[in-house]
């Protein structure tokens, strides 16, 4: 068998075959092989006593401990298929948000969410606008349906709502805005977002990413629900990934208006979320003590890890998520290496053009503590 080594990929072979007028096995759509596929945090650090995995945004405090009791419990019941409407969870999510629970639709994470709404707006022809270092599903989901992604520049790693105008054109069909941003951890407030709005025409689908709005306390900060309401052309997408803990879940919603939530469900899987998924969800959203706890440690360790930061005399942006973007320059990727060997993984982002910084999540106090002992030895040799 042929293999990548010997210079033999899909798409080779189909040019070499197509060349030779030689019928060949089946071949995506054009575009398809030129998307980069998305590499999550790594997990593993081989030979270390103990792993601090500081890579994925994951909850510091894990999950709440009624979720995980519905979750279990919910476990009698795998051989019923799950509630396609998501109902009760959806009525929950209108009740502890004020929202109206029939525009709001259920996905396997907001992923599956912002790679629906790439299939229903986004075609051939039409391009999509985000930020430059704004969150790389964004790109394969426009890619995967054939259309352009455009990268607006940004201002100090925030967004910059004037260059993200002059990227939109007559085919712009989509704008993605994460707020907060991920990587970077940086948010534009409520008025930018708004001037945002009010430039792009009726025809462009606004998105507003919000998987990290739990951590947000900004007075001029809003997740987005409000311009949903206001208007006919804005969506946002949350996540259960984040303050939730239930990231192994893969559970998110979108608010939408009306004509955009009922084409979502038209082309969402009939049984999109497991039963197993709603139960937590729901039990999760119940339990906002434990939300206020895991905000509570989020802000603390998030200020205590930016003071010891700037002790060391390292650049980091002003993150308002759970993580903190850090700069390390040309020696990022041995920096890297280096915590990854003495038991602390990272997220490294050359993928997201910013190879001279790490991103480190905010865990455990323990783990936050491994993360800077090891790192001040690091770059104090």
């Amino acid at each position: 068998m042929r293999t990548a080594a010997d210079g033999y990929t899909p798409r080779v072979a189909a040019k070499r075959a197509a060349v030779r007028g030689i019928m060949t096995a089946p071949t995506p759509r054009p575009g398809i092989l030129d998307i980069a596929p998305y590499v999550p945090g790594a997990s593993k650090a081989p030979g270390a006593a103990k792993i601090y995995k500081l890579s994925s945004n994951e909850s510091a405090l894990g999950a709440s401990p009624k979720a995980v009791e519905a979750y279990n419990a919910a476990g009698a019941g795998v051989h019923f298929y799950p509630d396609g409407a998501a109902t009760a969870l959806r009525a929950k999510l209108g009740e502890v948000h004020g929202l109206d629970a029939a525009r709001i639709v259920c996905g396997a994470g907001s992923d599956e969410l912002l790679q629906l709404l790439a299939r229903a707006y986004l075609g051939p022809g039409d391009n999509a606008v985000q930020t430059r270092h704004g969150f790389l599903v964004y790109a394969i989901a426009a890619q995967a349906c054939g259309a352009e992604m455009r990268f607006a520049p940004e201002k100090k790693l925030a967004a910059d709502v004037d260059a993200i105008l002059r990227e939109v054109d007559g085919n712009t069909r989509i704008v993605f805005l994460a707020n907060p941003n991920n990587p970077t951890g940086t948010y534009i407030p409520d008025t930018e977002v708004r001037r945002l709005r009010e430039h792009l025409r009726e025809d462009v689908l606004l998105v507003l990413d919000s998987a990290y709005a739990e951590y947000m306390d900004a007075p001029d900060y809003d997740a987005g629900a409000g311009l949903v309401d206001e208007s006919d052309n804005v969506v946002m997408t949350r996540t259960f990934s984040k303050i939730y803990g239930l990231g192994g879940l893969r559970l998110g919603w979108a608010y939408c208006p009306a004509p955009v939530a009922d084409v979502l469900n038209r082309i969402r899987g009939p049984f999109n979320v497991t039963s197993s998924a709603l139960a937590a969800g729901e039990a999760a959203l119940g339990d906002q003590d434990f939300v206020a706890r895991n905000r509570a440690h989020n802000r603390a360790e998030r200020e205590r890890m930016a003071q010891q930061l700037g002790r060391l005399g390292l650049d980091f942006t002003p993150s308002v998520a759970n993580f903190i973007l850090v700069k390390l320059g040309p020696r990022a990727k041995d920096v890297q290496e280096r915590l990854r060997a003495g038991g602390v993984i990272v997220r490294e982002m050359e993928a997201y053009a910013l190879g001279d910084w790490l991103r480190v999540s905010i865990g455990t106090e323990e783990a936050n503590s491994r993360f800077i002992d090891l790192l001040s030895e690091i770059v104090g040799a």
